[in-house]
């Protein structure tokens, strides 16, 4: 695979996958969201020149005037206790049921397991959170490179740009329908350039 964007697509996942997953109180992720807020992130981000990142910065500018908090908002998205708008994790996609820990969590275990993947967890969550994922792409691609194409064709791209899709159109803030944006943007730039070929599932959300 290509070094460079291996390396530039590790930024980026590990990026993406820390704003989908932390509270933005939290300090593993507070520095980046004022980098994000600021603009600067232009400046750092790999493929800025591959799509349209001056698009999406002026929605993360636009995030700073709204009314709701990133907290509340992250508050509402991604933890409850309403329904989220947006559900995060995978199998409520790919499961007819559209239910947490369904059969493709079950397969992405399993694919963890016999690949010697261990995650740890602080609570009794699914592995197939958006946030997660994208973190763990980037623990691919430093350590086990050879792995990438799989889990990106069939346990990623499968359900990943429809849940981006729809944060674009229910997030309701606009930080968010920025990082979602991005993601779906990196996303489809690193599979044309790696010539991946996503598996076929049917999505029932």
């Amino acid at each position: 695979m290509k070094q460079k964007l291996m390396t530039d697509f590790s930024l980026c996942a590990q990026t993406l996958g820390a704003l989908f997953y932390y509270d933005p109180a939290d300090v593993r992720v507070s520095k980046l969201i004022e980098l994000f807020n600021s603009s600067e992130w232009l400046a750092e981000w790999p493929f800025v020149d591959k799509y349209d990142c001056q698009q999406i910065d002026k929605l993360f500018q636009a995030s700073k005037q709204q009314q709701e908090t990133l907290e509340n908002a992250y508050q509402r998205l991604f933890v409850g206790p309403y329904a989220l708008p947006v559900p995060p994790w995978g199998s409520v996609y790919l499961d007819k049921e559209n239910v947490m820990f369904g059969i493709s969590t079950l397969e992405l275990r399993a694919w963890l397991r016999i690949n010697q993947i261990n995650i740890e967890l602080d609570q009794n969550e699914p592995e197939d959170h958006i946030g997660l994922l994208f973190m763990l792409t980037a623990w691919v691609i430093e350590h086990k490179p050879e792995l990438l194409r799989d889990f990106l064709e069939i346990h990623i791209l499968p359900w990943a740009y429809r849940y981006l899709e729809i944060m674009q159109l229910e997030s309701a803030h606009d930080f968010y329908t920025a990082t979602a944006l991005l993601a779906s943007q990196t996303l489809s730039y690193v599979q044309q350039e790696l010539e991946l070929t996503v598996a076929s599932k049917a999505l029932y959300l």
